[in-house]
């Protein structure tokens, strides 16, 4: 296949069999560096996984990267924040990783992706003075490649490393992973202004057809909820529970209020699960009503919590829960605040996946004021980089990365953001190192 900016290197391309990738000695992977502090993360990332891999196989395997641009790099390179060569690119690779992406949130018109100040009017940012990074206001970079690559599974492993200063009196005992859905829910953007076309016509619709009232100066937001959404979430996040032998699966919902979107969300997740992991599941329900509780070996228990319950749970007793599956929304707020329970976003991996593709990524934000500092905490992005090499089977060099991070943070050489809570804590070994630091002294431990 041919592009006009991105230039695919020697190497071998990753195909899909059987839904899982083939990955040849020279696998050819898609980075996009981000905006923001992606300047300063993704290349820390990229020297520490070519080390870890060069370190496992004795330099039998290597990655060969290939750029690819979206965000500030997209707006200089093709006139768009979005390109739709980057979309192809990563459809075409299978594998990518990313940094963080600017999200303008505000109602004006314009955004520097440079320092992410908004505006409204383009050419030069009044904030930094640059004239290359102003475009108009957009939906999230983030979630146009979540839907334009159909990566219906944004998973999210959370996982405590010791020694990082963390709120829970429980953080060691947290080892789960949560499947959200990435497609709809809120994230299918059906959301309308007040007032709007859209808006009033719903509010009639729904007035003409069951007689109940919405105010007529509501904003109006529609929540879609499938069979097929559904069933393809829960079915990736038992097969991950399967493949790595882990105790349940817990389906979380607000089915208690929303019966008919999340209540089904947990009806289809359990119809699902019966219909093709029925030999290796049991349900909460019958384990009490035909085992009297006592678990059955080799079996994994299917069960499910309100979300507000949910959140309680995972701070008080986290260790009785291994995979979680949710909806889009509950399933965001769950990651953030599961994520906290360990230390917080800094050290936080995810990836957003689909049957044919897996785009990993920083869980945070662009953190402009940081560019080029050579100052922030690379751990997301690089333990997300981890789960992509156990994502290719490359396990070796995934370990050693962990190794090297677990015990850098042991040890307490560390950036700014773990040892300020270090010292607070303290600690009176904890040696401060930039961000290019810490790769170092993740290197060194492998």
């Amino acid at each position: 296949m041919k592009f006009s900016k991105v230039s695919i290197p020697e190497g071998d391309l990753i195909e899909m069999k059987d839904g899982k990738p083939v990955v040849g000695e020279r696998p050819i992977i898609g980075v996009l560096r981000g905006d923001g502090i992606g300047l300063d993360i993704t290349p820390v990332m990229q020297k520490v996984v070519d080390q870890a891999v060069e370190k496992a196989y004795a330099g039998k395997r290597s990655i060969a990267w290939c750029p690819l641009y979206a965000g500030l790099q997209g707006l200089q390179n093709y006139g768009s924040e979005f390109p739709d060569e980057t979309v192809e690119a990563i459809r075409y690779l299978k594998v990518a990783i990313k940094g963080p992406f600017t999200t303008p949130i505000g109602e004006e018109t314009h955004v520097c992706l440079h320092c992410a100040h908004q505006q409204n009017h383009g050419g030069t940012c009044d904030k930094c003075g640059k004239s290359d990074g102003v475009c108009k206001r957009f939906r999230s970079i983030n979630v146009r490649f979540r839907q334009h690559l159909d990566l219906y599974a944004c998973v999210r492993p959370v996982q405590y490393f010791e020694g990082v200063p963390a709120p829970n009196k429980y953080a060691d005992k947290v080892n789960f992973i949560i499947f959200r859905e990435n497609t709809e829910d809120v994230y299918a953007g059906y959301d309308f202004e007040k007032g709007s076309e859209l808006a009033t016509a719903i509010i009639d619709l729904i007035k003409e057809k069951t007689g109940r009232q919405i105010r007529p100066d509501s904003g109006i937001g529609v929540k879609p909820i499938s069979v097929f959404g559904t069933e393809r979430l829960v079915r990736k996040a038992m097969q991950w529970a399967v493949a790595h032998d882990l105790p349940s699966l817990t389906l979380v919902h607000k089915g208690n209020i929303m019966k008919f979107t999340e209540g089904s969300f947990a009806k289809w997740g359990y119809e699902l699960i019966e219909r093709e992991f029925g030999d290796k599941s049991i349900t909460e329900k019958r384990l009490w009503d035909e085992m009297d509780g006592k678990m059955p070996e080799g079996k994994i228990l299917v069960k499910d919590r309100i979300a507000d319950s949910i959140f309680q749970q995972i701070q008080t007793r986290p260790d009785e829960y291994s995979v979680l599956a949710l909806p889009n929304l509950n399933g965001d707020y769950m990651s953030d605040a599961a994520i906290a329970l360990v230390g917080g976003l800094g050290l936080g991996p995810g990836a957003n996946m689909s049957d044919e593709v897996a785009l990993f990524e920083a869980t945070h934000g662009t953190a402009p004021k940081y560019t080029g500092m050579d100052k922030v905490n690379p751990g997301s992005i690089i333990l997300s980089a981890v789960m992509m090499l156990e994502y290719m089977g490359w396990n070796e060099a995934a370990q050693l990365i962990r190794q090297g991070m677990s015990q850098a943070i042991r040890e307490g050489e560390v950036t700014y953001d773990l040892a300020r809570l270090m010292v607070r804590e303290g600690r009176k070994d904890v040696n401060e190192v930039s961000c290019s630091g810490f790769g170092e002294a993740i290197i060194r431990r492998m």
